[in-house]
Parts: structure tokens; sequence; C-alpha cells
């Protein structure tokens, strides 16, 4: 099964309620992983909070808690997250390093008062630590992500009392009628959609392509990994994130790639995101100072710098192919990287970047003013700024639109 992601902020409530049933309904039981703290969600508020998701899809909460050196400390840890919020359904807890029968023993003392169920006690083992990297995650098509799922299940199986825990994975017994993406697209199906798709290039919400197959556009994978040109029938390109800065060195030797990607620049649109929008630069510079060439779209230099992070008011500046003048959407920003203009003013209109280039928007996060961000023009689309089409109807609509124009004409 596919994760899903249910975010009220980037999605709104109704998305998130209908994404969770209608995936939900599939299997027999679901399980939500919360982000961050239970209650940590936009700024210092609780909204789109691990706490409003329970509350709004009514799940009940198992609460996980590191209970290395501790034992009646652990008490008022969960009364005080429990009592926060008396409406909030917490129905179990699951110890995290506990190492000892004696640890077990004084924690079940602790609780045994507690109109709480304790669904299990996890030792310390290296061996189901998850590794972290870049942006705090292993790509699952790195050989280091690799994981022992036979290991793992016998590991839960030994540590967790699985029949208790699986009554509360029920999928919910609810059904829902509607559950198709946004209706009404005009879609000529001889112009498909190439989509930057290997172990370089694929943080992208599942829902992306689901929403494009249900609306009739065709899809076509392409491989800068593997130095493939971009398929001559795509009339449009989705470079989604990734880890450019991984394989900067990969990228500027796939010359085959990034040659059909200047190609490509003069006769289809182009939308990229995040490390997608880093090799329509110039240079991606890595951590050693070495400069590694990119396509040369854009006129930039990626280098590394400090984490951004976090959800992003999004307001439109010009009419663009994702955004019309004062249009508001929300977006999501994660990333280590920035981008450098040269110091001297670059005269675009004279520059090998041919046409007009202009920030689409302006975005602010919860206490920050608006400033402007990314690299637009009636073709182009780069920002660092992650987007769920399928759940904002007006940047979904500018964006199809966007992949329907025969733009050959005009170049």
């Amino acid at each position: 099964p596919i994760c899903r992601n249910l975010d009220i902020f980037l999605s709104g409530e109704e998305w998130v309620q209908k994404n969770f049933l209608k995936h939900s309904l599939k299997y027999e039981l679901s399980l939500i992983e919360g982000a961050m703290g239970l209650f940590d969600g936009l700024g210092s508020t609780s909204y789109s909070s691990t706490a409003n998701v329970a509350k709004l899809l009514d799940t009940p909460i198992i609460f996980i808690i590191n209970a290395r050196g501790q034992v009646a400390s652990l008490l008022p840890i969960v009364r005080g997250f429990r009592d926060f919020d008396n409406e909030l359904p917490i129905k179990g807890i699951i110890f995290n390093n506990v190492n000892s029968d004696r640890h077990k023993r004084l924690i079940r003392e602790v609780f045994k008062n507690e109109d709480i169920e304790i669904l299990g006690f996890l030792p310390s083992d290296s061996k189901i630590t998850v590794k972290k990297a870049n942006l705090g995650l292993i790509s699952p098509f790195d050989n280091e992500s690799k994981i022992d799922v036979d290991y793992f299940a016998n590991f839960a199986e030994k540590n967790l009392n699985l029949a208790s825990l699986i009554k509360f994975l029920k999928s919910p017994p609810q059904k829902i009628l509607n559950t198709s993406y946004i209706n009404n697209f005009r879609i000529d199906k001889t112009k498909p959609i190439a989509i930057a798709e290997d172990k370089i290039f694929h943080f992208q919400y599942p829902e992306t392509k689901e929403f494009l197959n249900e609306i009739g556009i065709p899809l076509i994978p392409w491989s800068i990994f593997n130095n493939e040109e971009i398929p001559h029938e795509a009339s449009s390109l989705i470079i989604p994130g990734g880890f450019p800065e991984k394989y900067a060195n990969h990228i500027s030797d796939a010359d085959k790639s990034l040659k059909s990607l200047r190609d490509f620049r003069k006769r289809g649109f182009i939308y990229a995101e995040c490390g997608g929008m880093m090799i329509l630069g110039e240079f991606i510079k890595d951590e050693n100072g070495n400069n590694h060439k990119m396509s040369g779209i854009l006129p930039f230099k990626s280098k590394k710098s400090n984490l951004s992070v976090g959800y992003r008011y999004i307001k439109g500046l010009k009419d663009t192919p994702i955004i019309k003048q004062n249009q508001s959407i929300r977006g999501h920003e994660f990333h280590y990287w920035e981008v450098e203009v040269p110091s001297s003013e670059i005269d675009l209109e004279k520059s090998e970047h041919q046409n007009q280039l202009f920030s689409p928007w302006e975005i602010k996060s919860w206490e920050t003013e608006f400033k402007n961000e990314g690299w637009s023009d009636k073709k182009l689309h780069a920002s660092w700024i992650h987007l769920h089409l399928p759940s904002c109807p007006q940047a979904a609509k500018n964006f199809v639109d966007a992949t329907q124009i025969n733009y050959s004409q005009d170049s």
C-alpha cells in the first residue's frame, strides 16, 4: 500500500476526510503516523497537528514515549498530554527503550490505576533504527534504506500486544460516495506529460499522478539517472523534488539528459519543485566547494545553506502557468539549499535566458513577512515550494491548462 499525506493545512479538512476514507476502506487495518509532537501544528498552534487530524477523523491515539531512565516521571507526562485536551482519545501507550523485566514491572506498577492500555515495551535495538540522511530521510532507492521486514515483524510480535493493538487499527465503517478528483477538464490526449522518476527525483505526492491519470492526461517516465532524453511526444515536463546534490556529479555527466532538457525548454512547459528546480540552474556547488554543471536554463547556482522548512502562505504576483495575480494558495517548503544569483545584475532579456523571468508569487511563513520566491514565465514554473495540486483547484486548473497549450507555435 502507498502512504498518503493527511495534511489539513495543505489540503483542507474535506480532502483529508475523503482521502483517508477512500483508501482505508480498501484495507482491513489503517495506521496514521503522527508528525512532530502530538499538538505541534501551524506555528505555535495545534492547527493541522496530529491531534487535529485525529479529532477530525475520529481515530484513537496510541501514545509512544521514550522511557529510558524514567519510571514515576512517565505518569505526569502521559497525564499532561491526555488532560491537555480531554476530547482527544488517547487509548493506548507503547514504551520505548525498556530493556529489563524490572523496568517493565515498575512501569506497570506506576500505571496500574490509569485508564489507558499498555500495548507493549520496546527494547533498544540498532537493527530497527531507521537511518537518517539529508532532510532526515534515507531514499527508498538507497541500499542503506533496506530493512529486514521479517526481523521487524518478529520484533513486533515479541514485544507488542498485537491482539490489543489491532483493535485500534480497524478501518472505519463509514462509506464515502464521492471520492473523485477535480472534474470538467478538457484534455488533449496527444499532449502527454513526462515526469522525472528515478533514484534522484521521486519526492512527489502520489495523488498528483493519480489526479492526472484520472482526468485523462497520459504520463511518461523520464530518468536523468539513466541519461535518457525527454520522450519526444511529451508536451510538458514535471521535475519533482529529490536528491540532486547527492548525484550532482552524475547529473553533470548526463549529457543527453541535460541537452534534452535545454531543447525541451524551447518547446514545452516545465514544472519543477525544490530539488527539481536545482538542475535548471547553472551549477550545484557541493559541500567541498566543487561546482557541478547543470542545464543552465535558469541563472543561479545552488549551494548548501540552513534548513528551510514549514508551511507557506502564497499569493500570486502575476498571471503565471500555476497561479494568477492575487490568487492565494498554500504550500510546503523543506530543503537545506539556496539559490545564489550572481552579484552583478543580469539583464535577462539580453542573456541566453531568452524569456523575461519573474517571481510567480510571494510567500510567507507563520511569523514572517511576504517575500518574492521562484522563477516563472509563460512556459516555466520553478520554485522551492511543494504544492498538493489535487486538493488545490485553482493551482490544479492553472497547471492543467498550461499543459494543453501548443508552445511550439510561439517559441
